[in-house]
């Protein structure tokens, strides 16, 4: 059922918050005592508090975590248990959507018309796909000497920890959570602080639906404790995550110091989207620009930002984009005619802001550039596209994630690939041309996990996501998700 502007602030009304962790099947308090305020970015209004967790709840929830591992109740069960534990909590989720949805909404400031119709149905419909997937998964029996046979099975790695970034909260863990868990192991999961709430519902649901206490475990705090905890803990097998470069890369040192433990970093991005002057339909190209520039309001690690175009079409296309930017306005993220919501806090607006500032100076600006105030939140910024920049400005050179985005013109094609494939990232990008030929020759040189042609940032289930270079490594979605969180292992038998 769709529900109204009214309807929905009435349901945000009456929702309730907590902020306590979840650890081995129960919401404890944290040993801290202090807690951390979480506000709505879109009004200010303080929503609860979130528990501020320390290295003693991350040892509880590993012990937690590692005890219920290996003792068998979920990772000795069998696939066909997982499975029906998994289906029964993505019903779970359907369930209460609109819940998952107002969460992520009030917590970030995303368009509850997202949360509600993509994010919370999507999250459940992939533990469907983990929980069906995993019965389908196929063991090896190898060509052996005579005498011997060899069996290749995938195993699960035990204790996982999971860190996940505020711009998808649920659907992000679910990610990481539905593969891990498919598989057999434990999670332990640190939640982003500005958007702990819907995971922590998710751990709850998960007892409901007869997974096992101290399967899955949430641990709220700041990243530099709680984050830290996990990725330098011993007992800790795998750690996922989502979120900035510097992060990862500061994580990976953590696991080089602790137990090497194994890790799948899905990091930063700085998308390019190539506009060729074959292209067969100019205006979709730009409708579609808007969408991969400032869907989410710009807070997404594969956003298409660098946008280059052919001189023969540069202008016209231009015309086009700004024009279709317009659609992705501002507004009450519990609005369901909002063409976007708030950015994630008046703090990360204000960075977002001094770039668009820069670019002002540097070059300029031809649409938006304006960060309206609206319910007394500064949290706003309108969609703005930059031109006229060097090459090595910061719109060109730094995730700025927010609503900014920057184009440029090329002459020839490897100008184009030049210009995509001159960044440190290698997340995601998009082409269009009318021409197969050029589709083909222009995606094989194009360094980045994910090419979109004729359309952009697409992905699905079945498709693995991730990226090359800084932008991590490692693959989200699809079966091949299932290889973070496994590992093979040979059981060689020897008959004569």
């Amino acid at each position: 059922m769709t529900r109204s502007y009214a309807e929905w602030q009435a349901a945000a009304a009456a929702l309730q918050f907590d902020g306590r962790p979840v650890i081995n099947g129960a919401r404890i308090t944290a040993s801290s005592g202090t807690t951390i305020p979480k506000s709505n970015p879109a009004t200010g209004e303080v929503l609860s508090q979130i528990h501020e967790c320390t290295e003693v709840e991350v040892d509880a929830a590993v012990a937690a975590a590692r005890a219920a591992y290996e003792s068998g109740v979920w990772s000795r069960a069998g696939a066909g248990f997982r499975r029906e534990r998994l289906l029964e909590l993505a019903r779970l989720i359907e369930a209460r959507a609109d819940e998952f949805a107002l969460y992520d909404t009030l917590d970030m400031g995303k368009p509850i018309r997202e949360s509600s119709t993509i994010d919370a149905p999507g999250s459940a419909a992939l533990y469907r796909f983990y929980g069906e997937a995993i019965e389908k998964q196929e063991n090896l029996i190898p060509v052996t000497p005579p005498g011997a046979t060899a069996l290749v099975t995938r195993e699960a790695l035990g204790v996982v920890a999971v860190i996940v970034a505020w711009n998808y909260p649920l659907e992000i863990a679910t990610w990481k959570l539905a593969p891990a868990l498919a598989a057999g192991n434990a999670v332990v999961v640190k939640p982003p602080v500005e958007a702990s709430h819907s995971t922590l519902l998710l751990a709850e649901l998960a007892l409901e639906a007869g997974i096992p206490a101290g399967i899955l475990n949430v641990v709220p705090g700041r990243g530099s404790v709680v984050g830290k905890a996990l990725a330098l803990h011993e007992d800790v097998d795998m750690l996922a995550f989502t979120g900035s470069t510097e992060v990862a890369k500061q994580l990976q040192q953590y696991a080089g110091q602790s137990n090497m433990k194994r890790l799948a970093l899905e990091a930063g991005g700085k998308s390019s989207n190539l506009i060729f002057a074959d292209c067969d339909d100019l205006a979709l190209a730009a409708a579609k620009a808007a969408f991969g520039s400032f869907y989410n309001q710009g807070e997404v690690c594969s956003a298409n930002s660098r946008i280059f175009v052919e001189r023969p079409v540069y202008e016209e296309f231009l015309r086009l984009y700004a024009a279709a930017a317009s659609a992705y306005a501002p507004g009450d993220p519990l609005d369901p005619a909002s063409g976007t919501g708030s950015l994630v806090s008046e703090a990360h607006a204000d960075t977002v802001w001094a770039t668009i500032e820069n670019a002002r100076r540097d070059g300029t600006i031809v649409a938006g550039g304006r960060r309206p105030e609206i319910a007394g939140s500064r949290a706003f910024i309108e969609p703005t596209i930059v031109t006229d920049v060097p090459a090595d400005h910061e719109v060109h050179t730094r995730e700025i994630f927010g609503p900014v985005a920057v184009v440029a013109p090329f002459d020839t094609e490897d100008e184009a690939i030049a210009r995509a494939n001159d960044t440190p990232f290698g997340l995601a990008a998009s082409l269009w041309t009318g021409s197969l030929a050029r589709a083909h020759r222009v995606s094989e040189r194009i360094v980045a996990g994910t090419v979109s042609v004729n359309t952009v940032d697409a992905l699905g289930f079945t498709t693995p996501f991730g990226g090359f270079k800084q932008s991590g490594f490692g693959r989200d979605l699809s079966v091949h998700a299932l290889e973070n969180y496994t590992d093979y292992k040979t059981t060689w038998m020897q008959w004569g």
